[in-house]
């Protein structure tokens, strides 16, 4: 099964943003650790939200995008990785040890990615 963690941090934050050599080689280290090991499909860190876009549909229909930063998000999506293990547990299990690779309060979101097979034929 594959899963979907995000990890967010505050948009004030800083160092966030910024990550020192050190976590960089850290979080390398465990990147290449779970390549090695069959789990990692991909990683990616993310720019703050004032580099981004929020595009919103209306239930009029009317589609409107809206430049970063924004102000009501108080934590934002810093980064994401796609994983495979063969339950919630055990994703959940990495998760933990991910969250443990950054300094000071981190939330990753762990969410079952749907496959093609799960989906009603029409």
């Amino acid at each position: 099964m594959r899963f979907l963690m995000m990890h967010r941090v505050s948009e004030q934050n800083s160092a966030a943003w910024n990550p020192s050599p050190e976590f960089v080689k850290k979080m390398g280290e465990f990147i290449q650790e779970a390549v090695d090991n069959g789990i990692l499909i991909t990683a990616e860190g993310v720019h703050p939200s004032e580099k981004g876009a929020l595009v919103r549909k209306s239930p009029d229909g009317a589609i409107k995008a809206t430049d970063g930063p924004f102000t009501e998000a108080k934590e934002v999506i810093g980064g994401f990785a796609l994983v495979n293990f063969p339950n919630r547990e055990e994703a959940v299990a990495y998760a933990k040890t991910y969250a443990a690779l950054f300094d000071g309060e981190i939330e990753v979101e762990v969410r079952q990615v749907v496959e093609f097979d799960e989906i009603p034929s029409a």
